[in-house]
């Protein structure tokens, strides 16, 4: 008895330390993925001062139809038109059509 209630704590012990490495990992992960989330806002901010200064701009998929969007007045459609296009974020998003209104 006293030693299948052994063998149990082990397990137990066991599965609670294997449960913690799998959240210390994911943790990591999470931090290690918002620091190249950050890492990548930053390149793309400078790469679009470069692209200003040199009087580049990029054209934007379906534009057309977001500017047409945004003339009558569908701003919250315009926004889900220019998420689909680039994959932005909302508040990105968001953002980048109210720069275009």
């Amino acid at each position: 008895m006293a030693l299948r209630c052994l063998k149990m704590l082990v397990m137990d012990i066991a599965a609670l330390l294997l449960v913690c490495g799998a959240i210390f990992s994911i943790a990591t992960l999470q931090s290690n993925l918002s620091r190249t989330e950050r890492r990548i806002a930053r390149v793309e901010r400078k790469l679009d001062l470069v692209l200003d200064h040199l009087g580049l701009h990029e054209e934007l998929p379906r534009g057309d139809e977001i500017a047409g969007l945004l003339r009558e007045g569908r701003k919250v459609q315009a926004i889900k038109v220019y998420r689909e296009v680039t994959g932005a974020g909302l508040v990105e998003a968001k953002e980048a059509v109210e720069r275009m209104a």
